[in-house]
């Protein structure tokens, strides 16, 4: 989400000062009218991390998105290419039918894929309709084929702060706080004017969707910083449990996994560890 240049504050991109200290890639370059994914998110990151490798840098890369590390580090599930004529037939009939009707109507084609997904995850539930659609396969059939696996030549060394969840829940209690702080209403206030298709990737930011509803009349501010901070809460929850189970997976030279949040302390460890891991 970090990609979206319209959201500096609700996606807590780093602040200019940041920025100025060292050199960042990929950070609010792209238009929330522009449906990124995790395919066109690899590609660009790649060539970031060839550039820098061309220049004797070594690429250092930040988030907490599992799928995506995961799609750069093992690559992607070899769906073949849709044509665009069937994926707007299914934004069509999504938008037609509703969440619920179409995930009924997808479990009539692909009830495992169905199954997994909730009603609102509206992009994977597009994206495994026109899959059976364009290929006439499940999903399961391109997620369960070999993957390519990462670039030759390239050695990953992953370090993942997972503090005690109660630290986590704390820090997303004072992160969303400084956000009404620091203007997302005002931010969220721009993108609203813009009167974007809900179904954009961009649209299913953390926070985005309750304050909308703030300031559409629909609820109270209280509830809906209370709601934005509960479906970052359930976010977190979801990543450290993705990163437990998935990381001995990834193909990595080595990792360092540090039970505690981000301090002077643990970047020196950091530090060291990058060091001796070549």
């Amino acid at each position: 989400m970090q990609l979206y240049r319209e959201m500096r504050i609700l996606t807590a991109r780093p602040s200019t000062a940041d920025e100025a200290a060292a050199p960042h890639r990929l950070y609010g370059t792209v238009a929330m009218t522009d449906a990124w994914n995790v395919a066109r998110w690899r590609d660009a990151a790649l060539q970031e991390i060839e550039q820098a490798r061309a220049a004797g840098k070594a690429p250092i890369l930040v988030g907490g998105t599992g799928l995506y590390l995961d799609a750069l580090l093992r690559g992607l599930s070899p769906v073949p290419a849709i044509d665009p004529d069937i994926r707007a037939q299914a934004i069509a009939l999504h938008a037609q039918l509703g969440g619920e009707a179409f995930r009924a109507a997808l479990a009539k084609r692909d009830p495992e894929t169905a199954a997994r997904l909730a009603p609102g995850d509206t992009h994977r539930l597009i994206r495994a309709w026109e899959v059976v659609e364009g290929t006439g396969q499940k999903m399961g059939a391109f997620r369960d084929a070999p993957r390519q696996g990462p670039p030759p030549g390239m050695n990953f060394t992953l370090v993942a702060l997972l503090p005690p969840r109660e630290q986590s829940y704390a820090s997303v209690e004072q992160r969303f706080d400084r956000m009404i702080a620091d203007g997302v209403l005002d931010e969220v206030a721009r993108i609203r004017d813009l009167q974007l298709d809900p179904a954009l990737p961009a649209m299913k930011a953390h926070g985005l969707r309750a304050l909308l509803g703030y300031l559409d009349g629909a609820t109270t501010l209280e509830d809906a910083v209370a709601y934005a901070k509960k479906e970052t809460r359930w976010y977190v929850k979801r990543q450290t449990t993705w990163f437990r189970h998935q990381v001995p997976a990834w193909p990595l030279t080595a990792q360092k996994q540090l039970e505690q949040q981000y301090s002077d302390s643990a970047r020196e460890e950091v530090v060291r560890f990058v060091r001796s891991s070549g």
